[in-house]
């Protein structure tokens, strides 16, 4: 790897894992916070925009990109994020906190993709490595977050905002010094060929023959991000005597060590749909554990189980893809991902606060994650009903591209 390529997987290794450290001090915190004077629901719909400002940036990122650069892009969308934490600390009231969460989702939205461009744009050879860093990078930002989080868990909001505003203007620092304007390719057209604005996106929603899969995508992170959502809320609740950013440091670290070994032994003795089924067990593991127990080593054991859907669906998930959409609608199948998983994260959010309020008002301790049980639990009968059907897919898959080549040659014909 070159001098100019290792400096730019430095400046973007080194971005994400700044980025990662401040959100995982502020958001379990302010969640917590929000549960405890406001509501579930409350603290639901802050993170909830934050998520809408992300799906909205990915109508706009392909513009600002044109006019800026990709390296402006980080810079922008970084700004805007950390602007909108420094002013968290500044402001009160849900309303505000709903608004200025829409701005650092839309800041992250625009600033993330210009980071995997990058990469993206690495030699073929050289990408497993960066993108391995990367992975490795935003894990180790995780893991530290959660712990700085748990140290600064009883200070004031205006103090906490700080600290996370000082890393994003860190993350903006090295983004600049580091990262190319254009990646390495050659720089684009004028950016007033590219509309700042469109809906190009939703081309990639549909695709034929997979859309039961990318709903399962979206069901996984639904229930990814009522955990995230919710375990704050629950420690606020039940477990008040530990930090609300302690289940992230546990998973974090889960993570690191877990990951690769676990993925690679069972990649290779079982089938996608059937690695993903073992996921979705250990989370449905994990959220009756929450659930029954309520108290510091119930959530220890949860959050141990809990990983495994991090570790085993999310790889699983894009190898199983990558065997039932036929080559040609790949493109496609990378735009329907984002959409679902978007979908999934916004509705999960919001769901988490609203079940966590539901299940204290009927006095049903832990009723949140009974619900959540038995969606996982059904997802992971879904992944082992499809886990054979392989062969069935790949005849589709040709009789698809069959036919579009057949229509193809009658296009040309006319």
């Amino acid at each position: 790897m070159i001098k100019e390529r290792k400096r730019a997987l430095v400046g973007v290794a080194g971005g994400i894992l700044l980025a990662n450290v401040g959100s995982y001090i502020w958001f379990p915190v302010l969640v917590a916070t929000l549960g405890g004077t406001d509501s579930g629901f409350w603290a639901g719909v802050v993170m909830c925009m934050t998520y809408v400002g992300r799906l909205l940036a990915t109508f706009c990122y392909e513009g600002i990109a044109a006019r800026s650069g990709v390296r402006g892009g980080v810079f922008l969308g970084t700004a805007l994020e950390a602007v909108a934490l420094g002013l968290m600390g500044f402001t009160d009231g849900v309303l505000w906190y709903s608004v200025l969460a829409f701005f650092i989702g839309f800041g992250s939205g625009t600033s993330f993709p210009g980071l995997k461009n990058v990469l993206v744009s690495f030699p073929e050879e050289e990408r497993p490595k960066a993108f391995s860093a990367f992975q490795m990078a935003g894990q180790v930002g995780l893991f530290g977050g959660a712990l700085l989080g748990a140290v600064l868990a009883h200070v004031e909001l205006r103090t906490l905002f700080s600290v996370v505003f000082a890393f994003f203007i860190g993350f903006c620092l090295i983004a600049s010094a580091l990262i190319p304007r254009s990646g390495f390719e050659s720089a684009k057209a004028a950016g007033s060929r590219v509309p700042l604005f469109s809906l190009t996106a939703f081309k990639g929603i549909e695709v034929r023959g997979a859309t039961r899969y990318f709903l399962l995508s979206a069901a996984f992170w639904f229930l990814s991000l009522g955990f995230v959502v919710g375990i704050p809320l629950h420690m606020e609740a039940y477990v008040p005597e530990w930090a609300p950013s302690s289940p992230f440091w546990i998973t974090g670290l889960s993570i690191l060590v877990l990951q690769y070994p676990l993925f690679k032994l069972l990649n290779k003795r079982c089938s996608p749909g059937a690695v993903m089924a073992v996921g979705l067990a250990g989370m449905t593991l994990a959220f009756v554990a929450f659930g029954a127990g309520r108290t510091g080593p119930w959530v220890v054991v949860g959050c141990l189980t809990v990983v495994l859907g991090e570790i085993l669906f999310v790889p699983s998930f894009d190898l199983w893809i990558a065997r039932r959409v036929p080559e040609h609608r790949l493109a496609k199948a990378m735009g329907a991902m984002h959409f679902f998983r978007s979908a999934g994260n916004m509705f999960g959010s919001l769901a988490a606060g609203i079940l966590f309020d539901l299940s204290r008002s009927l006095d049903v301790a832990g009723g949140n994650w009974y619900v959540a049980a038995l969606l996982a639990a059904g997802c992971a009968l879904v992944c082992l009903s499809g886990r054979n059907s392989g062969a069935a897919d790949g005849t589709r898959q040709a009789e698809d591209t069959e036919g579009t080549e057949k229509e193809e040659k009658v296009r040309e014909n006319a």
